[in-house]
């Protein structure tokens, strides 16, 4: 019996065809069993053929696992665009309100005020102020404008209004919590005590709110939490996620002082290269002493970060070599620039360094600049616009954030609070290229560095930094900082939205 061909399929598709579209003996046909044979086919082939190419978001999220360009064995492995991910248009930010999100309470029916005193630099201070709206919402409490840290090492005196849009701030998260500048005064009077203060533990539940601080905050009227840094759990409900993502990426917005001189900056780095790589060195002598580690000063060294060690109360005896073993070594600002250049930066890259006080100055930058002859920081960009901001620590600090956020790439050098809520945001922006150094493998790489030749460390280099280049894949969902993964906040988008290359891989 021969084989049913593409032929007899036609002749049997139009005789079927013929027969059932009859008008006038429809009710009377019956379908021919070589019409559902063939129709079968038909579909079969179509369904084989979509799901080729076309897959669920899920499927192709994990297909975004992209390698290298560079000989590994005997495979030849596939380049990666060091200034932007291949898949970075695949996604959007998502933090958009549910419909069964309710509103926020009035002043008058919420639970009562909670008061939040902040604690550390900027970044740990934008973390403690984002939980804290978070916080109210759990509480149903109207959230008290948060008040800044100005006892911490870098000193500075900035209230919230000085840094951040506060009427802003209030009006854009009124859906969500109700937010005031102070308790009024006829609460206050009719208080019988002042405000009870206390310590939440680290990383607390939602759980633990409600057991252990709505009871006094309805009893008592008011609450001040302080020290209020990562006292929220990182696995809070999905739409609490979200709320976190609106007032980090767009309630908290710097003043108008702050937003305009940080544009300028951005717009003359602009001006002189079409795209530029901001670094975040964080080499400073508190970084540095906080992280126990060694970098060849000898005594000089120990002393100086030894004694600002101090500072910080139970910080434990550290081995400084195990420490950079481990990958808790921020790098060296020569370090940071042999990677860049190992991963393809030419020597004629814009770079913008982030930084405050470098640890051994201009002779620790040396090398850098050396890398990179475009080197610049923002007091070369606007010197006598930055007067007015030299005695606020934390102001200068937003400006840098405003440039590194619109920077083409961002090259963080620890997992400090900056680095991780840039990187957040920069992922709900879109995954712009966002370059974290894989410290554990490269200390050992910088050590023997001068045992290899330039290509065979090009290669390590690239090797190590796979997973750590800001790709989307690098994402786990539920795992991590939720301020550096927001994966509740960034959604794929939809499969008939995205251009061929992202459906085709390699195409």
């Amino acid at each position: 019996m021969r084989s049913c061909g593409v032929e007899d399929l036609k002749k049997i598709f139009s005789a079927d065809f013929l027969l059932i579209t009859s008008a006038k003996q429809l009710h009377r046909t019956v379908i021919s069993p070589l019409f559902l044979f063939g129709s079968t086919l038909f579909v079969l082939g179509l369904v084989s053929l979509l799901t080729g190419h076309i897959v669920s978001h899920r499927e192709w999220y994990a297909q975004l696992r992209r390698p290298w360009g560079f000989k590994q064995g005997h495979i030849r492995l596939e380049s990666i665009d060091i200034w932007k991910s291949k898949f970075s248009d695949a996604y959007y930010g998502c933090s958009e309100r549910s419909p069964d999100f309710k509103g926020a309470v009035s002043e008058r029916k919420s639970n009562g005020y909670l008061l939040i005193a902040a604690s550390g630099g900027l970044n740990q201070q934008r973390i403690g102020v984002t939980d804290a709206v978070v916080v109210a919402r759990i509480l149903n409490a109207t959230l008290v404008l948060p008040d800044l840290d100005h006892h911490s090492f870098w000193k500075d005196e900035s209230d919230f209004v000085d840094i951040f849009d506060a009427d802003w701030f209030i009006s854009s998260l009124s859906n969500d919590v109700k937010i005031v500048k102070r308790i009024p005064d006829k609460v206050m009077r009719r208080m019988e005590r002042p405000p009870y203060t206390m310590r939440i533990p680290r990383k607390s539940a939602p759980e633990y709110y409600l057991e252990f601080v709505l009871p006094i905050l309805l009893r008592r009227r008011a609450v001040q939490l302080t020290k209020f840094d990562y006292r929220l759990a990182y696995d809070i409900d999905d739409e609490l996620q979200k709320l976190r993502c609106r007032v980090n990426y767009h309630a908290l917005r710097f003043t108008k002082p702050i937003q305009d001189l940080g544009e300028k900056v951005v717009k003359r780095m602009q001006e002189m290269a079409s795209r530029f790589v901001a670094v975040h060195l964080r080499f400073e002598p508190d970084m540095l002493a906080f992280s126990g580690c060694y970098y060849g000063g000898g005594d000089k060294e120990r002393k100086e970060l030894g004694e600002i060690r101090k500072r910080w109360e139970n910080l434990p005896d550290l081995d400084a070599e195990g420490e950079r073993r481990r990958g808790k070594c921020p790098l060296t600002p020569h370090e940071v620039g042999l990677m860049l250049r190992a991963l393809g930066f030419g020597n004629d890259t814009y770079l913008y360094v982030a930084s405050g006080e470098i640890y051994g100055g201009v002779n620790t930058l040396k090398p850098l600049r050396d890398l990179f002859r475009n080197f610049y920081t923002k007091e070369m960009l606007a010197e006598k616009e930055l007067k007015p901001f030299l005695p606020h620590s934390s102001r200068l600090a937003a400006i840098d954030y405003i440039v590194c956020h619109e920077s083409d790439v961002f090259v963080t050098n620890n997992n400090g609070n900056m680095a991780k809520i840039l990187a957040g945001h920069r992922r709900y922006a879109g995954h712009k290229r966002t370059i974290r150094p894989n410290a554990k493998k490269l200390s050992s790489l910088f050590k023997a560095r001068s045992q290899m030749h330039w290509e065979t460390f090009v290669s390590r280099v690239m090797s190590a930094q796979r997973g750590f280049m800001g790709e989307p894949d690098e994402m786990r969902p539920g795992r991590g900082d939720f301020h550096e993964f927001p994966y509740a906040c960034v959604c794929p988008r939809p499969v008939a939205d995205l251009a061929p290359s992202h459906l085709f891989p390699g195409a």
